[in-house]
């Protein structure tokens, strides 16, 4: 058990932190979580320029690799519930960026397309991951280092994903 000094109105205070596991900074999760969304912050001027949002951007960017797919597809692929996807879907197709239909051949399944609008949206869109690579260069973080970052993710989001049970 530690006693903390801890600065409050009142003066010194000491607190019982008995649980070193329980500090913010021994927590894989609370950088992670902190790094996603200052990379979203770092995304939003760009996506701005561009009428989206972050996760439209993510759908949007499934659906370049592959257009035509249905509402699981890009559900499973970004790794959300449909219920999260399909308002969002909706907003985008009123957007002008995508359209819904149902499939012909199970008309339980919806399929996404993209507009022209949507698929000319690539093209601005492009060069948005290469700016955000130069920007994290400036403060000194080398595409090395990004690229094991990345790897090391891919690793962990896989096993998370894939172990049903959330064992880390």
């Amino acid at each position: 058990m530690i006693d903390l000094p801890v600065q409050t109105r009142q003066g010194l205070n000491y607190i019982n932190m008995e649980y070193e596991q329980l500090k913010l900074k021994n927590q894989i999760c609370f950088p992670v979580y902190a790094a996603s969304r200052l990379i979203t912050r770092g995304y939003q001027p760009h996506l701005e320029k561009l009428g989206i949002t972050y996760p439209q951007y993510l759908v949007m960017m499934v659906l370049w690799e592959e257009d035509g797919i249905t509402v699981n597809d890009i559900a499973e692929k970004l790794i959300l519930n449909t219920n999260t996807v399909t308002p969002l879907l909706k907003r985008m197709e009123v957007l002008g960026f995508v359209s819904r239909r149902r499939s012909t051949q199970d008309e339980r399944k919806v399929l996404i397309t993209l507009t022209s609008q949507g698929q000319k949206m690539q093209e601005k869109a492009a060069s948005i991951p290469e700016r955000l690579v130069e920007e994290l260069q400036q403060v000194g973080i080398t595409a090395d280092e990004l690229l094991g970052l990345k790897q090391s993710l891919d690793r962990l989001v896989e096993h998370l994903k894939g172990s049903g049970d959330f064992t880390v």
